[in-house]
């Protein structure tokens, strides 16, 4: 039998992808808890539905007992926490969700992790990892100069980085005060197929392609650094494999970009993929609104730690996964009808 994984939050837009990446390239045998919310979507594991590696759990992080059960039954090697709200305007909108599966849920999880690693034999434990997905929103905003680095001190802005960040500092507390053998990783903006499409890129494809309004918070200048999900879960995979115990590593994608830069791109490829729309070229289609509250002006990643100690570097450009990510969102119209059904009609969010 190959060697077992838990991994939480595993039917969401980053945890498919590592989900997929662990079972089908790496051979290992994965257990996928999800609370199944409208951004965990079970189409994004399609390809795995028949794979016995594979083995979905649908329940809450903070659920003790079930931890508690599955890490009993299923005796994984390493647990990996990517279960999280993620969306910074529903945050502002309800940051309760944030604290409670974000703050208490990763708390639940590090006690049940504490729990079964301490009763394991020697040989088990020093194996063990509990590997935690956090993000570079943690580190507040930058000026126009720098990068945040693995010892930038925090200084988070919205209740969903806030909330993160705790998070973070319960993970560095359990390896420091018990020892437990954690891993941290802090990325930054993770963009590709399948992601929910209330993040940027995906809005803006679909509007674009629709002819709606594309809507840009503020004057557009807001910087991101953006990371294609798979390059994001190769360098998981690599943290994981050979990572250094207790310490954190920065993922980035080397590709800093205003946010108005990256509507164009969208804009740009639509026209040449789509050509022929009524309403085209789609950059008529821009619409600049009311700023986000809190809004962080710039971030980027120093990612030389990573890239130096575990010798993992993106292997996409913006531009050839970008180019991937739309070409997927053309040929997958079902898949977007089907989230479209859900609810979600790319209204504006984080107003209240």
């Amino acid at each position: 039998m190959s060697k077992t994984v838990l991994v939480t939050g595993g039917a969401g837009f980053i945890g498919s992808c590592l989900v997929k990446q662990l079972v089908q390239q790496d051979g290992l045998t994965v257990v996928n808890l999800d609370k199944l919310t409208y951004a965990g979507n079970l189409d994004s594991l399609a390809d795995l539905q028949e794979d016995p590696r594979h083995i979905l759990v649908e329940g809450d992080i903070g659920d003790g007992d079930l931890i508690d059960k599955l890490l009993s039954e299923y005796q994984p090697a390493a647990l990996l926490n990517l279960a999280a709200e993620s969306h910074v305007d529903r945050s502002i909108d309800g940051p309760a969700e944030f604290v409670a599966t974000n703050v208490v849920g990763t708390f639940t999880l590090l006690e049940a992790a504490r729990r079964y690693w301490q009763a394991m034999s020697k040989e088990q434990a020093d194996a063990f990892r509990f590997l935690h997905i956090s993000t570079d929103e943690v580190y507040g905003s930058l000026g126009k100069t720098g990068l945040f680095t693995e010892t930038t001190p925090y200084s988070p802005n919205s209740p969903y980085s806030a909330s993160k960040a705790s998070s973070d500092h319960f993970v560095r507390a359990y390896f420091h005060t018990y020892g437990l053998p954690t891993l941290t990783t802090n990325c930054s903006n993770n963009y590709g197929p399948r992601q929910f499409p209330e993040k940027l890129i995906p809005v803006m494809i679909l509007n674009a392609l629709e002819g709606k309004p594309l809507p840009v918070y503020g004057d557009g200048q807001n910087i991101r650094d953006w990371l294609y999900v798979e390059d994001h879960c190769r360098a998981i995979r690599r943290v994981l494999d050979a990572g250094r115990v207790g310490e954190v590593y920065n993922i980035g994608g080397n590709c800093e970009r205003t946010n108005l830069q990256i509507v164009k791109a969208v804009c740009a490829a639509i026209d040449r993929l789509r050509p022929g729309l009524p309403h085209a070229p789609c950059e008529t289609l821009i619409t600049f609104v009311k700023d986000r509250p809190g809004h962080d002006r710039r971030y980027a990643i120093d990612a030389s730690k990573i890239k130096h100690e575990l010798d993992w570097s993106p292997a996409e450009t913006f531009e050839t996964g970008l180019e991937k990510t739309i070409q997927w969102y053309l040929d997958n119209g079902e898949w977007l009808e089907r989230i479209a059904t859900g609810g979600y009609r790319r209204e504006r969010l984080g107003l209240s």
